[in-house]
């Protein structure tokens, strides 16, 4: 499926200061799209407004050319957004995170997949250690293993190479660079290099230019 999610005029501001105006973002099949800038430039904040976590903006959204206002259900039900914390319960096992992720997506799931996703992740042999007890980077994992197990059109992600080691950075480079040659569309800010993913468009906050 051919998709696109468009941002039109995009300016928004915190604290009497504007993070950023008239940004024009384009996503859809096949492109993998990193947001750069420094510690403060808005990152984040432009990931959850393009998610539909904020509505404290000025500009316009569509999903398909269409309006946002009216295709929001279409738009969260193709999309699939991890933050900058991991955003897993530590007092869940890994794999009851992944049986928690997908109720909330009203999805039942098998265990089975849950099962395959943490090895995809190399958690397997972990799947029934509470959350709390994993390190920095399993946790991290257990957050990445949704993109193996729940399908979704567009991916945002804010850091996800955050606290990974060089196995798993490598691991997820191979998965973004399969889910956009399979149609699907990235999203993502982070300050690690991928000279291995090919073409990627850069969209710089904090004063630069959008590099097209």
């Amino acid at each position: 499926m051919n998709f696109c999610l468009r941002a039109r005029g995009l300016a928004c501001e915190r604290d009497d200061r504007c993070l950023f105006r008239d940004l024009d973002i384009d996503v859809g099949s096949g492109d993998l799209v990193r947001i750069e800038g420094p510690n403060g430039s808005g990152k984040t904040t432009l990931l959850k407004i393009l998610s539909g976590q904020l509505d404290d903006y000025q500009g316009t959204l569509s999903w398909c050319d269409r309006d946002m206002t009216a295709v929001r259900g279409d738009f969260h039900a193709n999309l699939l957004y991890l933050g900058h914390a991991p955003g897993i319960h530590a007092g869940l096992t890994a794999l009851e995170n992944l049986a928690w992720y997908q109720a909330l997506g009203g999805e039942s799931g098998r265990e089975s997949d849950r099962m395959a996703a943490l090895a995809s992740v190399g958690l397997s042999g972990f799947e029934d250690v509470l959350v709390g007890q994993l390190s920095a980077g399993q946790q991290r994992r257990v957050a990445l293993a949704r993109l193996e197990l729940t399908p979704r059109l567009l991916w945002i992600l804010d850091e996800p190479f955050t606290a990974i080691d060089k196995a798993g950075v490598a691991a997820l480079e191979r998965r973004l660079l399969t889910h956009v040659q399979c149609g699907g569309g990235v999203l993502m800010t982070t300050h690690h290099e991928m000279p291995s993913l090919g073409d990627i468009r850069s969209i710089h906050l904090g004063g630069g230019a959008v590099d097209a």
